[in-house]
This record gives structure tokens, sequence and C-alpha cells, in this order.
């Protein structure tokens, strides 16, 4: 086993891993509930960038399902931006068997 050729294949791994890091951070997920009454917009590093509530919605008295609804629109974004990690950050470890790690 070529030592050099290791460290070299890990370096490289170790910048692909930083490049998707930061794309991941500035890529944006919407999630929704109630047919779009409800949009929240998350960043990759999962913080809430943008609460969205129709109008209609506001106008009635409906404060719990409101709730509800927020509830679900978040954790939709932050599913989808969870997913898109483990998608993308996954296939740089596909195939890897380091003992002690995997």
């Amino acid at each position: 086993m070529d030592f050099n050729k290791l460290m070299q294949q890990a370096q490289e791994m170790q910048k692909q891993m930083g490049r998707i890091e930061e794309e991941l951070q500035n890529t944006e997920y919407t999630g929704s509930a109630g047919g779009d009454g409800v949009t929240v917009k998350v960043s990759g590093g999962l913080e809430v960038l943008e609460v969205n509530i129709d109008e209609e919605l506001l106008e009635k008295d409906n404060r719990e399902m409101l709730q509800d609804m927020i509830l679900i629109a978040v954790n939709d974004a932050l599913e989808q931006a969870s997913q898109d990690r483990q998608d993308k950050l996954g296939v740089m470890t596909q195939g890897m068997n380091i003992p002690g790690i995997m």
C-alpha cells in the first residue's frame, strides 16, 4: 500500500467534502403545509430563513391549526435539507471500509 497515494486521496476527499459542505450551506429548501398556505425556507445549515403565511389564514380564528401548519412546514424543509446532505455526503463515503470508522 502506497501511503503517499493514500494521503493524497484523503486530502482530495477532504477538499471535495469542503466544497459539498459549502454548497449545502448556500442551498435553500422550502417546506410547505396546507396547500402552500404556510411556507418555510431554511438554509442547508438548518437555519430558518423565512416564514410566509397566506393572508386568508390570518383572517380566520384558527390559531392551533396555523401553529400545526408552521411546524409541518418547518419539519418538511428541514427534512429536505437533511436528505440532501445525506445524499451528497453519502456519495463521498460510499464503498469506504475504514476499520474503526465505519
